[in-house]
């Protein structure tokens, strides 16, 4: 089981040190199906701009501090 997980997360290694910060918390909430991923802990956003296909870019200023992506699953599927 943990070499099985352990291969999953290295082959998203390279997009992660892509990230915009070197540190990353991701949480899923399942009910809501909503992917929350921030940059910053705590991440005070003070504006947030959500796109034409439901994803919510929080800002700090004018740094990103985290992504929300609603309707995770259903996009999966496509």
């Amino acid at each position: 089981m943990g070499e099985a997980i352990t291969e999953k997360i290295l082959k998203i290694v390279p997009e992660i040190l892509e990230m915009p910060s070197p540190s990353l918390w991701i949480d899923y909430d399942s009910e809501a199906d909503v992917l929350y991923i921030n940059f910053k802990k705590p991440a005070h956003a003070d504006e947030s701009v959500m796109s034409d296909d439901d994803i919510i870019f929080r800002y700090e200023g004018k740094t990103l501090v985290g992504i929300t992506i609603l309707s995770v699953r259903k996009r999966l599927h496509n």
